[in-house]
């Protein structure tokens, strides 16, 4: 299963809208999540600059312990942005590169707090 970080802001933040939510669902997951470079930069980020440095830091080390990274080379980055064009923009490049990287590995389900993934052909969004 990929995991988009509106899940990971969502379980880290306490004061964000959806954590009751992805606590609950955290505790339904199983195996490791797929994310890319992009979810773990994204979500680091932004837990550093909302919760504190030490949270963003113990975010990326369970990144780094606990979910599969998937690395985005300049080919892969180059057919996200193809996809990205093909949604006329309606998602980030960051979400577009998680849509290529599912499409290879042949992964169907996200786990996400962004409705942007609802309505993709073959895209089941677990929220």
């Amino acid at each position: 299963m990929f995991a988009d970080s509106s899940f990971f802001i969502a379980a880290a933040n306490r004061k964000d809208r959806w954590h009751p939510d992805a606590r609950r669902l955290a505790g339904t997951l199983r195996g490791r999540l797929v994310v890319s470079e992009f979810v773990v930069a994204e979500s680091v980020t932004h837990i550093g600059g909302r919760v504190g440095v030490r949270d963003g830091a113990k975010l990326f080390e369970y990144f780094r312990d606990e979910c599969e990274i998937r690395h985005v080379d300049a080919e892969l980055l180059d057919a996200g942005v193809s996809r990205w064009i093909t949604f006329g923009g309606k998602l980030s490049v960051s979400d577009a590169v998680s849509l290529e990287i599912m499409a290879r590995e042949g992964i169907a389900e996200i786990v996400s707090f962004d409705s942007d993934f609802d309505g993709i052909e073959g895209v089941v969004r677990r929220h």
